[in-house]
Order: structure tokens, then sequence, then C-alpha cells
């Protein structure tokens, strides 16, 4: 089984790692990490630093396929372009094909949300509904072979369940536990229902201005 994991410049690290972490522990399967071009690739902080070895046009038809999100997402779903045109393409023959975060606005932008049910980072629901889907705040939406998982951290719950799903229970408990994946964070405000008015301004704004800087630059 090939799962490939499909980045572009900017993306968010723990969308992508997260997964990594859980799907390099599924016995045989191919884990591939490719972009549109080998060589260094940047995460949106611009301190992680991937060397990649695969392009997509070495991972045209995997079995699943996962992208994950970042700011850089809104441009890159408007503009289209490889990690669209991949995305598009591979949907045809994939047993999943999935997205972490924003980048659920690249498999809306690749025609693949349309009148799905589906999840994204809270701050991104509009721009999901954009493409045809429907926002929840579920932090994992399976709606036939398309899934989509929440903001960032939210990619790990994702690949844990198609992993459930794909092999069985007792193999998605043992890389549960094997990753020792037991989250306990020290306040419950990890979704935007939760979290107080204020500190979903705060989070809002911080990155509705850092998104537009990003836009503005690029």
């Amino acid at each position: 089984m090939q799962i490939a994991i499909g980045l572009y410049p900017g993306f968010t690290a723990l969308d992508a790692i997260g997964p990594y972490a859980v799907f390099t522990n599924v016995p045989g399967a191919d884990v591939v990490v490719c972009a549109e071009r080998k060589g260094p690739l940047a995460d949106e902080s611009g301190l992680l630093h991937l060397d990649l070895t695969h392009t997509f046009d070495d991972a045209p038809a995997p079995d699943l396929l996962l992208v994950p999100g970042g700011l850089v997402t809104r441009r890159l779903a408007a503009e289209g372009g490889a990690i669209v045109d991949w995305i598009r393409a591979a949907h045809e023959t994939t047993t999943y094909t999935t997205s972490v975060c924003t980048g659920a606005l690249l498999l809306g932008a690749a025609g693949v949300l349309d009148g799905l049910p589906a999840t994204t980072h809270w701050i991104a629901y509009d721009h999901l509904r954009t493409y045809g889907a429907q926002p929840t705040e579920q932090r994992v939406v399976i709606e036939g072979k398309v899934a989509t998982a929440a903001g960032v951290s939210a990619g790990i719950d994702l690949a844990l369940t198609l992993v459930d799903r794909l092999h069985g229970a007792e193999v998605a408990q043992a890389i549960q536990l094997g990753i020792e994946y037991d989250p306990q964070p020290p306040h419950d405000t990890g979704a935007p229902s939760k979290a107080p008015a204020e500190i979903r301004d705060l989070v809002s704004a911080v990155m509705t201005e850092a998104e537009a800087d990003l836009m503005s630059s690029g």
C-alpha cells in the first residue's frame, strides 16, 4: 500500500509530520513524501527544511493521498498548480484522498469536496464553503473515500482513524500506544466552541494578519 504525503513550500510541519509518524508504523506501508520538485523544501516558519527525493510524478496513483495545510493554501488553491493537479489526477484511483487543516482548501480546488461535509482549521470555514463543501467542527470527517481533519494536531487523529479502517483496531491501537498518543492538554480550549471569545478573537486576529502579510508579499 502506497501512502503519499504531498508537500509544498510553506506547509505547516505538524500537519504532515503527525500523520507521517503514524503511517510509517503501518506494516508493509510504502510511505512517500513528495512535492513538485526534489531538493530542499521549507515549512511555513522557514526553520524546518526537508530534503525531498520524490516528486509528484513518482507517486501518480497512491492508495492514500494526504496534503497538509498552511497559511499559503488559500493562494495555492486560488492559483492552482502542481499540487492541485496532482490531487485531481490521483483522486481518480485512490482508496482515500485526505487532508489536514487548510489542506482541505487544496482538495476543494481539485474539485474533491463539492457537496460534501468536510472540516478544516476553524479560521478557514468560510474559504472552504467557496469550494462547495459543508464545513463542520468535527475533528475528523470521512465521507466516502474523502477524509478531512481539523486544524494541525487533528492529523494524528485522522491517520489513526484511517489505519483503523484499513488495517483494523489492533494495528491502530498498537501504533497509538507506540507513539504514546494520549493527549492531556492543560486547557480544554482546542476547538472554537470551547475557547473563550477573547481567545478566539486573539487567535483569529493573529492568523488573519499573518495570512494577509503572506498574500501581500506573494
